[in-house]
């Protein structure tokens, strides 16, 4: 990898000038969501690298785990896919640093669990992801509890921690989830797992008018959101619009590499052109 990342701490990152552009353009971002390494390693590649042309304004990449609590049937069998096939920690940062190749403007945020990141060890997975040209990082499994473990370290090396808010996080504990977010907050549009049933427009739009009140971060509504009548539904209200399950749906239904890559490539065309209905509406 080549030199440190040059993102020092309170620096205007990649994710902040993302949203402040947005913001003056009126309309929401589209957060697209891939699993590192599906179907393989190039074509993981090629995907990530088509994104931003697509219509991607941040994309998230999954950290492969084998106990995905938090993901639907769909990822969790995507990162069981991509372990199986050689994925480790190691190689998502090698996926993130052939990205920052050839895209050096696109907020990469790297989403997962703990347990990853401490076989790998904070300091050096710090280190690396920072080198690499990661953003952000969305851990769903430590709570602000930990924050000195991850969430505080990766700030130092110019690393967004983005915490999610859920329809059950307490309004009174809002505060103590929110107090060291960075980035975006992550508005988990229901409850359960990723890629479940359709979210409920009027709830959404509740938890992001109380989540506004108590932080001034752009808010990103995500899981169940599959069509650009979503995305532009969803985008009227939120800073941002995020997509998963239906493209490593649509990466896991491909017959073939260039057809995961068209597949994925096509429907995000679709999703940022709702997404931008929702700016013009």
């Amino acid at each position: 990898m080549n030199a440190a990342k040059e993102n020092p701490v309170n620096a205007a990152t990649r994710l902040d000038e993302c949203f402040a552009a947005l913001k003056a353009e009126k309309r929401p971002a589209l957060v697209t969501y891939v699993t590192a390494g599906v179907p393989d390693f190039e074509t993981s590649l090629e995907i990530l690298q088509g994104l931003p042309a697509a219509g991607a304004d941040v994309i998230e990449i999954g950290m492969p785990f084998s106990d995905p609590m938090a993901d639907g049937p769909t990822i969790q069998k995507a990162a069981l896919r991509a372990l199986e096939g050689g994925q480790t920690m190691a190689r998502t940062l090698e996926l993130v640093h052939a990205f920052r190749q050839r895209d050096s403007q696109t907020p990469l945020v790297l989403m997962g669990y703990y347990n990853p990141i401490h076989r790998y060890g904070v300091e050096r997975y710090l280190e690396d992801a920072a080198r690499a040209g990661v953003d952000g990082l969305i851990v769903v499994d430590l709570p602000p509890e930990h924050d000195d473990e991850l969430c505080l370290p990766a700030k130092r090396h110019g690393v967004d921690f983005i915490r999610l808010a859920t329809p059950t996080t307490d309004v009174k504990r809002l505060p103590r989830v929110l107090e060291n977010a960075s980035g975006f907050l992550y508005c988990v549009s229901m409850n359960g797992v990723t890629g479940g049933h359709e979210p409920v427009l009027h709830d959404i739009e509740r938890m992001v008018g109380q989540l506004r009140e108590h932080s001034h971060l752009p808010i990103a509504v995500g899981f169940g959101i599959r069509s650009a009548a979503q995305a532009q539904a969803i985008g009227r209200f939120s800073d941002a619009v995020v997509v998963g399950s239906a493209l490593v749906e649509a990466i896991e239904s491909a017959e073939t590499r260039h057809g995961a890559i068209e597949a994925v490539h096509d429907l995000v065309r679709e999703l940022a052109a709702g997404v931008r209905r929702a700016a013009n509406g």
